[in-house]
């Protein structure tokens, strides 16, 4: 197998072990470059190594938690069934739980160089790759988008830096047949089933190399991500996407959960719950994310919805009030550990001032993981220029 590393600029020189260089593989993708790039990791490495903060508590919380486990037992079905909340939960936290398990024994191996934090990763991903064969239930589609977000994050870094996985062919397989037919036409649900949907096609077209899966979800992600959050640019009333039935006033109301007032940075679920809404917003971060380490900077188009919707949330989240006018002056609050890619990308790397973004980025480190599919965020992305 051959193992790509490339120097400078993203799609300029690769390199082959041994020395000479060859044209980026087939659709001219970055490796390692789902969620975080060779020179992100290369960072918090020398950072872990300085003992600096706050990346030196981020991985110690990370390789003290069950997902770095090395005597960890994978958990594979054929068919994983989820049902609605859960009910049933035959395999899906097994999975969700597996996939987390890769991408930190993955992340460990990177940043500590013991190989058997590789070779866990792989028995994990290889477990699944030789077992699953689809989803189903009613929450299939968000399974498929949260598993299917993850893995491809733990097999680009094994793949592209350690030595040998035999199986990752297989793995290959796996993404395209059971995730990415799942995943890649979207939701008609709530907006979060959707953008995570995108997250997963997003990243497994670049393990796969797929250029045109990957411009498809690219597409559809920005059309979604302009109709989850508000800003006044769109009208009196929020975007919808085209076809999707929502035609009238009061069926886009009833469709923000009874939200009649729109101001910039309310998301299409903020009176649901501010759980739900961080799953979208944390799916809207890491495509940007993935995205401009792939060469297709989609900051100037989402980041300013980004950046009002992480600050709006934050604000509430922080503990302030809510007015009469927002959500019937009632929130649930929990929005989880969602807001260090975005802020970083946003405060650090572009420098707009998100004060209260900053406050409960700060409050939240460590950020854990959701143990869906958020994870090790201040480790990978916390004041990282990269």
């Amino acid at each position: 197998m051959q193992i790509w590393t490339c120097t400078g600029a993203a799609n300029q020189r690769w390199t082959l072990p041994g020395g000479g260089t060859t044209p980026p593989p087939s659709g001219g993708f970055t490796h390692p470059g789902v969620l975080v790039s060779r020179g992100q990791l290369d960072f918090v490495r020398g950072r872990v190594q300085a003992g600096a903060q706050p990346w030196t508590s981020a991985f110690n919380q990370m390789m003290g938690s069950r997902y770095a486990s090395l005597s960890r037992t994978p958990a594979p079905r054929p068919i994983v069934e989820c049902g609605s909340y859960s009910n049933p939960n035959n395999g899906c936290t097994d999975e969700r739980e597996d996939a987390i398990a890769a991408y930190t024994d993955a992340l460990a191996w990177y940043l500590t160089g013991d190989a058997r934090y590789a070779q866990k990763s792989i028995q994990i991903m290889d477990a699944w790759s030789a077992t699953i064969a689809s989803h189903t239930g009613s929450n299939a589609p968000l399974q498929t988008g949260w598993a299917g977000s993850v893995w491809p994050r733990a097999a680009e870094i094994i793949r592209y830096t350690y030595s040998s996985w035999p199986n990752a062919d297989r793995f290959a397989t796996m993404l395209r047949t059971v995730y990415l037919p799942v995943v890649r036409n979207g939701s008609n649900s709530n907006g979060n089933w959707e953008l995570t949907m995108m997250e997963a096609a997003t990243g497994i077209a670049v393990f796969l190399n797929d250029r045109a899966s990957y411009d498809a979800a690219v597409t559809r992600f920005l059309n979604r991500a302009r109709a989850f959050v508000y800003l006044p640019s769109d009208g009196a009333l929020p975007y919808t996407v085209p076809g999707s039935g929502l035609d009238t006033s009061s069926e886009i109301i009833n469709y923000w959960h009874g939200q009649s007032t729109f101001v910039a940075g309310l998301a299409q679920e903020t009176c649901r719950d501010f759980t739900h809404t961080g799953y979208g917003i944390s799916a809207i971060s890491h495509v940007a994310e993935t995205s401009r380490i792939q060469g297709q900077d989609l900051y100037p188009q989402v980041g300013e919805r980004l950046r009002h919707a992480l600050g709006f949330h934050s604000r509430y989240q922080l503990g302030e009030a809510p007015p009469s006018w927002l959500c019937g002056g009632s929130l649930t609050r929990g929005l989880g550990p969602i807001t260090e890619v975005g802020y970083n990308a946003l405060a650090n790397r572009l420098g707009n001032a998100m004060t209260n973004t900053q406050t409960l980025t700060q409050q939240q480190r460590p950020a854990s993981t959701n143990n869906l599919f958020v994870a090790w965020e201040t480790l990978t992305h916390g004041e990282n220029p990269n």
